[in-house]
């Protein structure tokens, strides 16, 4: 294999104002010796993300970015573990904490700009400069989810976090998926403690530096925080912050970590700003995350495998209907959320609208080669799925913010890291591994090296997944290791818990999680008036029209 048949290119990428790839040699867009873990569930990220926060000394430095932020979650569950508590402890201690929170919608439309607000001001409060960024489209958001830690005398310590996982409430859930205790209100299906699956990527090695100058390039951009003349007034009225101060000299690159043998790519999506307006680092826009899935599933032969929050642009499902007619042994198998976050017929029926649209695009392609489940804990409620996964043909794998979708791909700011790992012949054992892992968890196999039970996963006993042993997680799942065991073995395993639902859940509840997700149904007239809602607030173009007319990215 080689790393550019799956990866982008720097011409590729599209987007000759960034310097993201300028160390990269050659046309190369990727860093090589790095070592990423995949971080599964929320609470698994906010324990090491406590710690490491706390191991911090004055002259490291903290750089993160926020879709929400709650400032009184708990990291770990207990008093003093609150996200602004820890993060101004830093501070005082001589770290350097800066942060760009997006400046978010009202919260009367679901949105989060109080709690947002509130997170900048006491931060900003305790010293740390936390900016609450609007440079945005009209109606989107800054949606990447990053965290950067550098150490001034250690830098074999540093690290970064990318992935679908905010510093927020409902977000520390683990694997039995029993909910945050600090939740937030979603859809009453989910309960007063919805059960949340996310996933984040710890990096280190040189990636690093990358991660790093995807925050300082939104950071030194010298477009206004916001360009609406009220937030301004009230900005000035209220004396907040929007100018940023100057960032120290960015350090070298991290040393490659011994035996790391993962390349790193990162994916990014900027919109066009339009009105005069555009990023210093990406003019008219970056959609490298497009690009990037498009290039791999147009190499995908044997199984895209999907976690994912959305799937529901009919632009995104046309990349995988090629794939599909292009390759008649392709299956593609996508975890989704049962039902959307919210249950208000404005929201709940153009998200339906839209996935009843991608879906059937895909079914027509594929027929029995495509598999949508949704999930649940052992008391039969079911799991949010927010992780933005996908594994492709077990060479390509991502983590990142951005989602099966028009938003994610051309209208919200998104950053996704993707993993090719040297080591593995035939395949990449990160991407196998992670895959694996995931599927264990759906399964209730066991995984963890001390054969812990199927709803106890090692993520509770201090092990990672990408640090589990390889030998006794092949054996444990040997019937998914190629592509159509995979597909059987979900495939058996939702019908059989979906059967014993339908039979009035009589004897033992049978093991495993996923349970086939079932399409709703949208009447004609619902058809009618969520159609043109879906396509212009849920799911808007945010592409130069050139680039639309000729439906490219």
């Amino acid at each position: 294999m080689q790393p550019a048949e799956w990866l982008l290119t720097k011409a590729e990428r599209g987007n000759p104002r960034t310097v993201l790839d300028a160390r990269h040699p050659g046309d190369a867009a990727w860093s090589t010796g790095n070592h990423v873990r995949p971080l599964v569930h929320g609470a698994t990220y906010f324990a090491e993300l406590h710690d490491r926060i706390e191991a911090t000394r004055a002259g490291d430095l903290i750089y993160f970015t926020d879709w929400r932020g709650d400032p009184d979650e708990l990291l770990t569950g207990e008093p003093g573990s609150g996200v602004e508590e820890l993060l101004a402890a830093a501070d005082i201690r001589g770290v350097d904490v800066r942060g760009l929170i997006w400046r978010s919608h009202w919260d009367k439309l679901s949105f989060s700009a109080r709690e947002n607000r509130q997170f900048g001001e006491e931060l900003q409060a305790n010293g740390a400069e936390v900016l609450l960024d609007m440079r945005v489209r009209t109606g989107g958001s800054h949606h990447q989810k990053l965290v950067v830690i550098r150490h001034r005398n250690q830098p074999d310590r540093d690290i970064a976090y990318v992935g679908g996982i905010d510093l927020c409430h409902t977000r520390r859930d683990d694997a039995r998926h029993y909910g945050d205790p600090q939740a937030q209100s979603m859809a009453p299906a989910y309960g007063p403690r919805p059960a949340w699956h996310d996933v984040q990527a710890a990096i280190s090695g040189p990636a690093v530096y990358d991660v790093e100058t995807v925050f300082r390039e939104r950071w030194l951009d010298p477009t206004p925080l916001t360009q609406n003349p009220v937030l301004r007034l009230h900005d000035r009225l209220s004396r907040t912050d929007v100018s940023a101060d100057p960032l120290p000299e960015q350090a070298p690159p991290p040393d490659p970590v011994p035996g790391g043998t993962h390349l790193v790519q990162l994916l990014r999506t900027y919109p066009n700003l339009r009105h005069g307006r555009d990023y210093s680092f990406a003019r008219g826009g970056e959609r490298s995350v497009a690009r990037g899935y498009s290039k791999a599933l147009a190499k995908a032969e044997r199984l895209v495998y999907i976690e994912d929050q959305y799937l529901w642009s009919t632009d995104i499902a046309d990349a995988f209907v090629q794939a599909l007619r292009r390759s008649p042994e392709l299956r593609v198998i996508a975890v989704l959320p049962h039902v959307p976050d919210q249950s208000g017929r404005r929201a709940r029926i153009p998200e339906d609208f839209g996935r009843l649209e991608a879906s059937a695009k895909l079914r027509d392609a594929g027929g029995d080669r495509v598999a949508f489940y949704g999930i649940e804990n052992h008391a039969g409620c079911p799991v949010y799925v927010h992780a933005k996964v996908c594994v492709m043909d077990d060479w390509w794998a991502t983590i990142g913010s951005d989602n099966f979708n028009r938003r994610s791909w051309t209208h919200d700011s998104e950053l996704s890291t993707v993993v090719v790992d040297e080591d593995g012949g035939d395949h990449s054992a990160y991407a196998r591994r992670l895959r694996l892992t995931l599927a264990a968890e759906h399964l209730d196999r066991e995984v963890g090296p001390a054969n812990f039970p199927g709803d106890i996963s090692c993520i509770e006993t201090g092990t990672a997944p990408g640090d589990l042993d390889d030998t006794h997680l092949l054996a444990v799942m040997a019937d998914c290791v190629e592509a159509q065991g995979m597909f059987d073995a979900y495939a058996a395993s939702a019908a059989r818990l979906q059967a014993w639902h339908d039979g009035g859940q009589a004897g033992q509840r049978p093991p495993g999680r996923l349970r086939p997700l079932r399409q709703p149904s949208l009447s004609s007239l619902s058809r009618l008036w969520a159609g043109p809602l879906y396509r212009t607030l849920y799911d808007p173009d945010g592409r130069p029209r050139a680039l639309r007319r000729r439906s490219e990215f």
